[in-house]
């Protein structure tokens, strides 16, 4: 599946219909669409869909549509000016030849449904043209006889033959009902039979059930399809395969799975088995269940699952964490950080588009609260306006909730988030927001294939991203394809020249050896993270740390070792500048050069602070060093996909680099900083001078730190040892707060390896306030916790003691 695409949904689906009575017919009822019967529930439901795709009735001089409208009508026509309509033809557009590769007519179709669309929609230079709907109706005949039938056999790769050109037809089909000829759709229906006969399993390969993502688009495909051939069966087979009634619900969208594809109850989204998916795989499932709940509201086969409460649960505790002012956090994304049509701003508005549609047909109490989170998100990002990047549907939803005065937009959140299951972390403060890309055994360093994400080599080597609300576009202005791949923040690496990766048929993904990948949070404020790297092709190893803050990010390495001969580096920061960047560099309250190529190192840096970011503060000194330059990329050198391939215009920007050269051959060597986001030279020089935070332990045994305005400790044993005074009798995560109200303590295994881990605190404690079940307290003047970590798959254990 291909989840770069945009999403299509609903403008209007949502209004209860009156009971929609089901027939059974199959393709030989297939029949060409007139105007709607009273009570027709194929029409009506035909209509609610044209609606989804095209938006209805809007008001084309409405400025608020005007970009919308704008992008429609110029796609359309240069695919228009191409479209090869010659009777010798071969194929519909030349650079889609020839037509029998999967590739090639998977985007004819999806450009024939553009040309569909335009149109449809009012306001366009092609709204109801003649001419259009016949070479439209010729296109799809040409495509089906010399390419995709009922006859054809699968090649290439599946998801063209099974979800792109089987949707791309149907939403055609729909838009083109009242002039698809009825014999014309009997075949298309028939071949759509044979490729998704079911949303259950993969065609070309049956012992395969489909789940996430790929399972909510074949349900799409299945229900466009019965609405079609007004089969109330096929209706009934797509909304029972949202849960999987096939195999008793085992590969239900509406269940939190422990293992392999979904969403996991702490959060985490995952697809391929192993990869963090949230805002790309995930966001298709959200988007596709999202049309399906709203398309068959009020009917005869509406989604009354009881456990449908999973997806409405899923806008909370999954894409609401990593969705930053409208815009979709890249360590979420896998492999679609590579293409060029589909950045963090189109992934976050396709959440945002599913989930306006999704609170059409959810209970109130949800969806009043999604409507003022989107608000505020849509409100808050002036960078790259949601209303001029989504389409006509899209524009007219989220109209009506700008105009609802009675909606208050809400507040940018803050917390701190473990995605266990996924080996991911946000933090979240009121200006910024951190996040932190882990990888182990369990969940995938980086994943490519197809052609796609050929440089995402280090992303999940502990890659870490600062987003400044202020600077909403660092990593969505051409930052993948200029950006150094060997110097990714917060990344540490062996120099060694890495091929490309992906460039075979079919995806694959990088899972490294190591076992500990994850941390404990406490109180939503505060976090431990750790991974221990074990560099693939390399003798690197290392053990990294993040202390989170209220202001700040403390990293901390040691036990950095590696005998090949090649340079091990550490990157403090990376920021992309943009193209004219002129961005000031303060090293120790000096300014420096700003001009393009400048590089020095220095001997003992103890703070940096870039303009617009924030500061660095290098708590022991360090040598640091700095680079000023402009790389010059392509989206092609990162992305050849045969539907996402980028462009090979050259696209250049500035960017300002800090990193620690660990030499050639370290052993056990180590680093710390801190990171300030949005912290002024002055506070950054104070925060050098003042050290509220001080480091207590950075060694193989453990990684600690004390911060005692805020009475914490934080912790993470790589072995039974003691640190700053809380000792712990095997690996694990610990966060201690003593106030005067009372202790608290978070604990988590991120390594799973243990059943217990038993932690012994350096004060007294008498009374447990309260405890999870799985924490036993013995208190007293040296009280111990011992907490049954065995089964818990990393997550935090919380007691609060007094």
């Amino acid at each position: 599946m291909r989840p770069g695409r945009r999403f299509l949904l609903a403008a209007g689906a949502a209004g209860a219909a009156a009971a929609l009575l089901p027939t059974a017919a199959g393709v030989g009822a297939a029949y060409t669409a007139t105007a709607a019967e009273p009570g027709d529930p194929y029409d009506a439901l035909l209509d609610r869909t044209a609606r989804q795709l095209a938006g209805g009735d809007f008001d084309p001089g409405d400025p608020d549509f005007a970009t919308a409208l704008a992008a429609l009508d110029s796609t359309a026509g240069d695919l228009w000016t191409r479209l090869d309509r010659s009777a010798s033809r071969s194929a519909l557009w030349s650079d889609l030849s020839p037509v029998t590769d999967p590739g090639n007519f998977g985007q004819s179709y999806t450009r024939l449904r553009t040309l569909a669309t335009a149109w449809t929609t009012p306001g366009t230079s092609f709204t109801g043209s003649a001419e259009l709907s016949s070479a439209l109706v010729a296109a799809l005949r040409f495509l089906h006889d010399r390419a995709y039938n009922a006859t054809a056999r699968e090649s290439g790769n599946w998801w063209f033959w099974e979800i792109g050109s089987p949707r791309a037809l149907m939403d055609c089909c729909v838009l083109l009902r009242t002039v698809v000829p009825a014999a014309d759709l009997a075949l298309y229906l028939r071949t759509v039979d044979t490729f998704v006969p079911t949303p259950d399993r993969r065609t070309n390969s049956p012992a395969l059930s489909e789940t996430g993502a790929n399972r909510s688009d074949k349900c799409v495909i299945v229900a466009l399809r019965g609405l079609l051939g007004r089969d109330g069966g096929k209706i009934s087979l797509a909304r029972d395969g949202l849960s999987d009634t096939r195999d008793s619900g085992r590969n239900s969208l509406f269940r939190y799975v422990t293992s392999g594809d979904g969403f996991y109850e702490d959060g985490s989204f995952v697809q391929h088995g192993a990869v963090a998916y949230t805002g790309s795989y995930g966001a298709v499932l959200l988007g596709g269940a999202a049309q399906m709940i709203a398309l068959l509201a009020g009917s005869a086969w509406a989604v009354t699952d009881p456990k449908v409460s999973v997806v409405y649960e899923a806008v909370d505790r999954c894409f609401a964490p990593v969705i930053f002012d409208g815009l979709m956090m890249d360590a979420l994304r896998g492999r679609a950080i590579s293409r060029e049509r589909s950045v963090d701003h189109d992934g976050g508005a396709d959440v945002i588009s599913s989930i306006l549609l999704l609170a059409e047909g959810a209970p109130a109490a949800y969806a009043e609260k999604w409507r003022a989170t989107v608000k505020g998100w849509i409100a808050r990002n002036r960078t790259d306006r949601y209303l001029a990047r989504v389409g006509i549907a899209q524009v007219a939803r989220s109209k009506t909730l700008l105009a609802d005065d009675s909606v208050r937009p809400a507040g940018r959140a803050t917390g701190h988030t473990v995605f266990a299951d996924m080996d991911r972390v946000v933090h979240r403060r009121p200006g910024w927001a951190f996040a932190l890309s882990l990888s182990s055994r369990r969940i995938a360093g980086y994943e490519a294939g197809n052609g796609e994400n050929l440089h995402g080599w280090y992303t999940g080597d502990g890659m870490t991203y600062l987003y400044d609300a202020d600077d909403l576009s660092q990593f969505g202005d051409a930052f993948w394809p200029t950006v150094d791949p060997y110097r990714l923040p917060g990344t540490t690496v062996d120099t060694r020249p890495r091929a490309d990766a992906g460039t075979g048929a079919g995806t694959s993904l990088y899972r490294p050896t190591n076992v500990v990948a994850g941390g404990a949070a406490l109180g939503g404020r505060f976090g431990v993270s750790a991974m221990e790297l074990i560099a693939a092709g390399s003798t690197l190893r290392a053990r990294k740390a993040w202390f989170f803050l209220d202001n700040a990010v403390i990293a901390l390495g040691a036990g950095i070792s590696a005998d090949d001969g090649r340079t091990i580096e550490t990157v403090v920061e990376n920021r992309n500048l943009h193209e004219a960047g002129e961005q000031r560099l303060l090293i120790d309250g000096r300014p420096q050069p700003g001009t393009q190529g400048w590089s020095q190192a220095f001997g003992r840096a103890g703070w940096a602070h870039l303009e617009g970011v924030g500061g660095y503060v290098f708590p022991d000194g360090t040598a640091l060093r700095a680079l000023r330059e402009e790389r010059t990329g392509a989206w092609r050198i990162i992305n050849v996909g045969a539907d996402t391939g980028g462009s090979a215009n050259p696209v250049t920007r500035r960017y300002l680099t800090l990193w620690l050269d660990h030499g050639t051959t370290p052993a056990d060597a180590t680093y710390a900083y801190v990171l300030l986001p949005g912290a002024s030279p002055a506070s950054t020089a104070a925060w050098r001078r003042s050290r509220p935070v001080r480091i207590v332990f950075n060694s193989v045994g453990a990684q600690a730190v004390e911060v005692r305005r805020d009475g914490l400790t934080a912790a993470h044993f790589w072995q039974a040892g003691t640190a700053a005074g809380i000792t712990a009798d095997g690996p694990a995560s610990v966060l201690v707060t003593r106030r005067d109200e009372g202790v608290s303590v978070a604990v988590a295994d991120p390594g799973r390896t243990g059943d217990t881990v038993t932690v012994r605190l350096p004060y007294p404690v008498f009374s447990v306030i309260r405890a999870d079940d799985t924490v036993t307290v013995a208190p007293g003047r040296r009280p111990e916790l011992t907490v049954a970590v065995g089964g818990s798959r990393g997550r935090t254990h919380h007691a609060e003691l007094a």
